[in-house]
């Protein structure tokens, strides 16, 4: 039904190393977490946690799949609340595929000047990029296979996994 792509001991030993690095590159600075929701908030959670400098949050709900097709079509279901004119922002994904989603993301959010504007996905796929996209901080480097788990979903399903797991071609049918 599926296999284990990363365990949490992997998974949490990545995040420590992510957070001290962004934590050296805002050390002086105050950061504005703007997590996407759904798929990033147990990796925003986690990685929060790990860093030293002043940090806000914020959440952003956009959209682009139905199921595990990419629609191309980007939704905002909820923006922020604050603004981020003059502040630093990070912007907090799951994952980074055809980049489509970032890029028009990135476009809004450029036009609310921001001081700066950085991206910090954990799992990155850029064997599927269909457009350039300047990621940052990259937890890891994905082969082309739909992943769930540690937030990521499925249907709605498998967000409490804590490891992430690559379903197989069936498990659709593994679920319903």
């Amino acid at each position: 039904m599926y296999r284990i792509l990363f365990d949490q001991e992997v998974i949490q030993r990545r995040v420590q190393e992510l957070g001290r690095e962004i934590s050296l590159d805002y050390a002086d600075k105050e950061i504005c977490i703007l997590i996407l929701l759904k798929g990033a908030f147990m990796f925003a959670s986690d990685l929060i946690r790990t860093l030293t400098p002043k940090v806000r949050v914020e959440f952003m709900k956009i959209s682009s799949y139905e199921g595990e097709i990419s629609t191309g079509q980007v939704k905002i279901d909820q923006d922020i609340d604050c603004d981020i004119q003059d502040r630093h922002v990070l912007v907090v994904e799951d994952i980074v595929d055809t980049g489509l989603t970032l890029n028009k993301l990135l476009a809004l959010l450029q036009t609310r000047q921001p001081a700066s504007l950085e991206i910090c996905t954990f799992l990155d796929k850029p064997s599927r990029r269909k457009v350039s996209v300047d990621v940052k901080y990259i937890g890891f480097e994905i082969e082309n296979a739909f992943v769930v788990g540690y937030g990521m979903d499925y249907c709605q399903l498998w967000r409490q996994s804590p490891d992430i797991l690559i379903l197989n071609p069936d498990a659709e049918k593994d679920i319903h």
